[in-house]
């Protein structure tokens, strides 16, 4: 199946790590993290310039639209999920059951409001060069639902060992996550996809599991369901039963990827020092009209 209709583009390279890319409408730009240099960068594709969007960020890592066109961001360095409003940044959430969160990794916004996001330990590990070391407070790596309007947050996803990128299918029936540990954890790099019923995840219903190498870290789905997915020095395209449907070759390990463009076509892709594009066939299954941002 060819759901790519272009060649694979090299848009910039200067980064240690990147990850968590997003088109933001407002400003037609693609945004992402070079978290060990500590800075968000902006892809502009209509000059084909890069800017550093912010420096001293705090290690963030990947984002998300809110329902009004603002970003929503992981902080690892802050330990906490925030809003990125036109440049001014605010906390939102940071703790469960009173205890410090990890480093929270990846986000997702439902269409109720709700906010969904991974907090594995990568931020604070020893060594880590991707925010400071510390320690896990609240024991485990989860993945949360956090909701703005009350301060509620549960527990969603208790059963990975280190919960990473996630994704909603079209209908919002089922999540994706991926669990990044590996064999070091004695675990197998995977795919696990719950039931989501009332806003709530109930059973773990399916799988996927990878070679050890290509782990699958941020992924996306698109309007068909299909799921996109890093894999090792590629993406992967599979349908939502885990066939393998295509796979794009990149030159780099990537770490993730984001729909966008003015016509939501166009695939973004962060992987490792560089940011790359490709021409698809389809968009994002969370694609959204965004009303002007008003401060």
């Amino acid at each position: 199946m060819d759901l790519t209709t272009g060649p694979l583009e090299c848009l910039f390279t200067g980064s240690v790590w990147a990850e968590g890319p997003l088109w933001v409408p407002s400003s037609q730009t693609v945004r992402w993290s070079d978290i060990p240099n500590n800075r968000i960068l902006e892809f502009d594709p209509a000059t084909g310039a890069t800017r550093e969007y912010a420096v001293g960020v705090e290690f963030t890592n990947g984002r998300t639209l809110d329902a009004d066109g603002s970003v929503v961001q992981c902080s690892h360095c802050l330990r906490r999920v925030e809003r990125d409003r036109e440049g001014t940044v605010t906390g939102l959430v940071d703790s469960f059951q009173g205890r410090r969160l990890n480093s929270p990794n990846d986000v997702v916004i439902a269409r109720d409001g709700s906010i969904w996001f991974t907090d594995p330990p990568y931020g604070i590990l020893p060594g880590t060069k991707e925010g400071h070391e510390g320690e896990q407070e609240y024991g485990g790596c989860h993945v949360f639902r956090y909701e703005p309007a009350t301060g509620s947050m549960t527990a969603e996803v208790t059963d990975l060992v280190h919960p990473n990128g996630l994704a909603f299918s079209p209908d919002e029936s089922l999540l994706y996550v991926a669990d990044t540990a590996g064999s070091r954890y004695g675990v197998p790099l995977r795919i696990a996809t719950y039931s989501v019923h009332e806003g709530r995840c109930s059973s773990r219903t399916g799988v996927l599991e990878l070679e050890e190498g290509f782990p699958a870290d941020g992924l996306r789905v698109d309007v068909e369901g299909r799921i996109w997915t890093s894999a090792g020095p590629s993406i992967r395209i599979y349908s939502p039963s885990f066939e393998l449907l295509d796979s794009v070759a990149v030159p780099e390990t990537v770490s993730n990827l984001c729909f966008g463009g003015l016509d939501g076509h166009d695939l973004y892709i962060t992987a490792t020092t560089s940011l790359y594009r490709i021409r698809t066939s389809t968009k994002d299954a969370a694609a959204r009209s965004f009303p002007p941002i008003h401060p």
